[in-house]
This record gives C-alpha cells, sequence and structure tokens, in this order.
C-alpha cells in the first residue's frame, strides 16, 4: 500500500463514513449529545437583540405605553428593563457557550485519541513491505493528522452547525414576525449566496490528498535531517537539505493558494447576492412604512435580523467547506483501518512445534518488485544446532533469505519449513518467538539500559538478566556507568560506541533465550578491538543454538559449521570452508582471495 497513491474514495458517502465513526462517539453518546442540546439554545439566544428592537423602537423610542395581556407597561419601565434583559440574556448565553464548548472539546479529544489508539494498534502490525514503501513523514502525518481532522472535527463542526442553524432558524422567525413579504425575499437571497459552496467539494478533496502527500515529504525531510546530521554536516549538505524543505513548502503553499483561488471568490459573491436583498428589503421595506403595513419597530426588528443572519448563513458556508474537509480525511482514516497486511496468520494455525530436526528452504523464490526476481529456487536445510554461515556479493540477496525466516515478508513460489512444516501454518506471534536478531546497526529505544534488555522477555528474573549481561560482556560496560543498568540512552542509543551497542542488542537475544539465531552482519561495522569482545559475545550466543549468520569477517565464517554462497539470487556453494576453499575457480574461493585472505593477513 502506497499511501502518496492514496485517492479517498469514500470521501463523499457521509452517511457509510458517519456510521464508521459512530462506534467511537457512541461511548460519550450522552456528553456530546448534551452538547448538542445546550447548542440549540446558544443558536436561539442570537435572535434576543433583533426580536427585542420591536418593542424598544415602536414603545419606548415612540413613547407609547406597551399593553400584553390586558396589563399596561409603561415605555419608561421598558427603557429600564429592556437593556438589563439584554445583559442578561448575553451573560446566560456565554454561559451556554463556556458549557458547550468544553463538553465539546472534551469529547472531541476522546473521541480523537480512541481513533489514534486503534490507528496505532494497525500500525505496529503492518508488515515490512509497507515501511519500505512509505517514508516515515507519511506515515506520521497519516497516523496523526488525519484522525485529528476526520474526529476531532466531527463533533465541532456539528455543533457549530447546530448553533448557526438555530441561529438562522430564530432570526428568520423574527423576520417572519416582522414581515413574511421581506422574509420571503431574505431568506431565498440567503439560500442563493448559500449554493457556491456545494460546487468546490472535489477540489477540496483533491487538494487535501496533495497537501496530505506534500507535508509527508516535508516531514520526511525533517527526520532526515535530524537522522542523518552527521552526514548532513560531513558532505556540507545543508543547502541540499533546505532546497527539499523549502521545495515542500513551495509546493505546499501553491496547492493551498490554488484552492484560496477557487474558494475565496465565494465570500465576495455572497457578499454581492446579500447586498442585492439588502437593498430590495431597504426599497420595499420604506414603501411598507409609508404604505402604513409595518411600523418603523418591525423594520428595524426585520433589518436587524437580515444583517445578523447573514453570520450564520457563512458560517454554515465556511462550516460546509470544513465538513468537506473532515470526510476526506475521514475517507483516508478509514482506507488505513481498511488495508489488510500482506504478512498475516493464516486461517487455521497450529502450535509451533520445538525444533528437533532443522529449517529446510525449499525451491524458494522471491521478490520485491514483480517480474524482478531477488531469491531463485533456494534449497537449503540448515539441521538443529548447525550454525551456517552466507556469503555472497553485494545485493546477492544473502539479508533477503534470512529476513524470510521470521515472515518479515513471505516467499512469492516454494515454502520455509520447521521440522517439515510450513512456517506459514504457524502464528506470527509464535514463530518470531523462537528466533532472535542481532543486526548490522541495532535499533535501541530511548529508556535506560535495562528496559532495552528486558523488552525481549519482560519477566526475565535478575538472575537471567545477570548472565546475559555476563555472557554478552555487557557487565564490563555497565561499571564503567554511573547509573550502571539505568543509565538512560536517548533516542536510538546513541550515547553509547558501537561495540557497546552490539553488546547490549546481543544481551537482548540472549535472555530471550530462542532456538534460532539470526545474526545480520553483527559486526561488519566494528573495529578490531570492539570485534574480538563483541565476538567473544556472539560465541556465547551462539552455544547449542541453530544460527544463521551473514558475516564478512574470516573468524566468523571459518567457525561455521556450513557456508553458503549466495550470488544473484541463486546458491551457488555449499560447504565447510575447507570443502569450499579446495573448489577450484570457486565462487567462495574467488571471495576469500579477494577479500576474507587479505582480513586474514591483517590480522
Amino acid at each position: 500500500m502506497k499511501l502518496k497513491d492514496t485517492q479517498a474514495l469514500t470521501s463523499f458517502r457521509y452517511g457509510w463514513l458517519l456510521k464508521r465513526i459512530f462506534p467511537y462517539i457512541k461511548p460519550f453518546l450522552g456528553r456530546v449529545i448534551l452538547g448538542f442540546i445546550i447548542a440549540i439554545p446558544v443558536g436561539i439566544l442570537d435572535g434576543v437583540v433583533s426580536f427585542a428592537l420591536k418593542p424598544y423602537m415602536d414603545y419606548v423610542v415612540g413613547q407609547q405605553n406597551l399593553i400584553i395581556l390586558g396589563h399596561e407597561i409603561p415605555y419608561s419601565d421598558l427603557a429600564l428593563a429592556m437593556p438589563f434583559a439584554i445583559i442578561f440574556f448575553a451573560a446566560f448565553q456565554g454561559v451556554l457557550r463556556y458549557a458547550n464548548s468544553y463538553l465539546t472539546d472534551w469529547t472531541s479529544l476522546k473521541i480523537t485519541n480512541s481513533v489514534k489508539n486503534d490507528l496505532f494498534a494497525r500500525l505496529v502490525y503492518m508488515d515490512t513491505s509497507f515501511f519500505d514503501e512509505n517514508s516515515s513523514g507519511l506515515i506520521i502525518n497519516r497516523y496523526l493528522s488525519d484522525p485529528d481532522s476526520a474526529s476531532k472535527g466531527v463533533v465541532e463542526q456539528i455543533k457549530t452547525i447546530i448553533i448557526s442553524l438555530f441561529g438562522a432558524i430564530s432570526l428568520i422567525s423574527v423576520m417572519l414576525y416582522s414581515s413574511w413579504e421581506l422574509a420571503i425575499v431574505g431568506v431565498i437571497v440567503l439560500t442563493v449566496a448559500f449554493l457556491p459552496v456545494f460546487m468546490i467539494r472535489k477540489k477540496i478533496k483533491s487538494v487535501s490528498n496533495k497537501n496530505t502527500v506534500i507535508t509527508g515529504d516535508i516531514m520526511t525531510t525533517m527526520n532526515e535531517t535530524y537522522a542523518g546530521n552527521k552526514v548532513v554536516t560531513a558532505y556540507n549538505l545543508q543547502n541540499r537539505q533546505k532546497t527539499l524543505f523549502t521545495k515542500g513548502i513551495t509546493n505546499s503553499f501553491n496547492v493551498s493558494i490554488s484552492l484560496t483561488k477557487r474558494v475565496g471568490w465565494m465570500s465576495p459573491i455572497m457578499y454581492l447576492i446579500a447586498s442585492f436583498g439588502i437593498a430590495f428589503v431597504l426599497f420595499y421595506g420604506t414603501k411598507l412604512i409609508y404604505s402604513g403595513q409595518m411600523t418603523a419597530g418591525s423594520f428595524a426588528s426585520f433589518v436587524t435580523s437580515l444583517l445578523l443572519l447573514y453570520k450564520p448563513v457563512k458560517t454554515l458556508g465556511n462550516t460546509m467547506t470544513s465538513i468537506q474537509n473532515i470526510f476526506v480525511s475521514m475517507g483516508r482514516v478509514f482506507e488505513l483501518f481498511d488495508y489488510i497486511p500482506l504478512i498475516k496468520n493464516s486461517e487455521n494455525t497450529i502450535d509451533i512445534p520445538s525444533l528437533t530436526q532443522g529449517v529446510s528452504f525449499e525451491n524458494v523464490c522471491f521478490e520485491y518488485k514483480e517480474n524482478t526476481p531477488v531469491l531463485n529456487n533456494i534449497n537449503l536445510f540448515v539441521r538443529k544446532g548447525e550454525t551456517l554461515a552466507i556469503v555472497g556479493n553485494s545485493g546477492g540477496g544473502k539479508s533477503t533469505l534470512v529476513n524470510l525466516i521470521p515472515r518479515f515478508y513471505d516467499v512469492i513460489s516454494g515454502s520455509i519449513k520447521f521440522d517439515g512444516i510450513d512456517i506459514r501454518n504457524f502464528k506470527l506471534n509464535d514463530l518470531r518467538d523462537n528466533i532472535s536478531f542481532v543486526f548490522q546497526d541495532n535499533f535501541l529505544f530511548s529508556g535506560s539500559i535495562r528496559d532495552n534488555i528486558m523488552l525481549a522477555k519482560p519477566n526475565a528474573t535478575e538472575e537471567e538478566l545477570q548472565l546475559a549481561l555476563s555472557a554478552s560482556h555487557l557487565d564490563e560496560v555497565i561499571k564503567t556507568l554511573p547509573d550502571g543498568l539505568e543509565t538512560e540512552l536517548g533516542e536510538r542509543g546513541l550515547t553509547l560506541s558501537g561495540g557497546q551497542r552490539q553488546r547490549v542488542a546481543i544481551a537482548r537475544a540472549m535472555i530471550r533465550n530462542t532456538p534460532i539465531i539470526i545474526l545480520d552482519e553483527a559486526t561488519s561495522a566494528l573495529d578490531n578491538e570492539s570485534e574480538a569482545i563483541v565476538q567473544k559475545a556472539l560465541d556465547n550466543l551462539m552455544q547449542n543454538k541453530t544460527v544463521f549468520v551473514i558475516a564478512h569477517r574470516l573468524s566468523t565464517i571459518k567457525n561455521a559449521d556450513r557456508i553458503a554462497v549466495i550470488n544473484d539470487g541463486h546458491l551457488v556453494e555449499l560447504g565447510t570452508h575447507e570443502e569450499l576453499i579446495a573448489y577450484e575457480n570457486g565462487q567462495y574461493k574467488h571471495l576469500y582471495e579477494m577479500q576474507f585472505k587479505n582480513s586474514e593477513v591483517g590480522v
């Protein structure tokens, strides 16, 4: 799944999207409904001022007493009471607005957090190819920004719609009360002014999708600048990174401004249409006043309502634009939810047995891209307790071969079997619980050294931990650190040297105590002194294990039980060091003479 290719095809299926988001709203439905209920009087109270103008103009300004149900109220009392009444209603509306905003923000954040948690729960189970195909910036943007826009905004915008809608209804009611003829004209004019909103839906979707990709590129540039800061400095790549960042910002500006050019004309047109309506109302209303069909107070109340009505109608227009953005984001969110990882448990899994015979590769073929083979018909059996060294040309498929064992990827054809059983029949967790990895550049998480070791086996005893420290020769490092095992590593563990990080990784693999060990060039980046110590730790780790080791160092290669030579995706030679070195014009002998023999002389 390439996130750059997303189309948010469901973004116009409003009912379907609301049905999908409803399970996240349901746990907080009581508060959501309460917020919506409070929003109704908040909107209705918008009409209080305009409604109050009629009696104020007709009775207070006109100095006439008001008669209600046979009871006469002096205009002087009205003059005194009405300002206080307006202040009271404004204060009451303010309290309601606060309560409404608090409820909306609370429920919106809760809903958003629920969506983010579920989405992240899916992200951690995504297959390796998903991370291969998508940049870190785009993944972060899609998994954090889209849920914010989709779930947080939906409650907020519905609340805004309710307030604006009931505000419009209350103002229209005041207009109808003042003059139904003028009210019809006003409503028609504002309805026409509202129509342009529906003309930009597809443009909003297109711009939103483009901006998501661009924002992802910008975040990737920032991530790479941070992670590769030494390379940036060493090779004077500052201008390159600045150019990439500026290009992303410029692209984002161009895409956003293209929407502004198409949306920006809506407001002037709405103003223009509304001005025609207001002009007609002024003309026709003056005529009604002169003919005695309408009082000055009714006219003032009507005009005030009409002017105030423009705000909720414009807000509704802007809200509809925002809601379309929300539905586009919601469509992208549920695309992520609906994506099924390529690597998953089969329908009928079985318990993984204790390895008694070995691991076999039977006619294994694999390709990352269609019709571009990486491995071709690999047939290989590795006995239990055997150490197999894998060598060959760069890009020949060595790492790919070992990455198939824990099912980072699945074979295109053929099979990999444990004791004759296809590994696809096992639960992924069970399969991976039987394998420990030590990579060339092992990732260490932020936290303490203890945390990084114990995450491999959280329930390990202190005795198991100490044995792992000793066997990995990490105890020597621990003694030199003021905080010992509790030393905080910082992001990616860069406070330790390469050899120290490797020993932490070996201790992590050792405490897990799995029957299968995979070493992917675990010592190739170390100096001779560090390599010697790490090699001792690896020797301890490999005891009584089935080991797959990719290495370029002579000591590891010569100590292996057998050596497999993989060139250009083919298993070209297999045997012990002595057997392979004896082949005249053999591939291993050629590699040995070019590289390993020089290493041996150097040692």
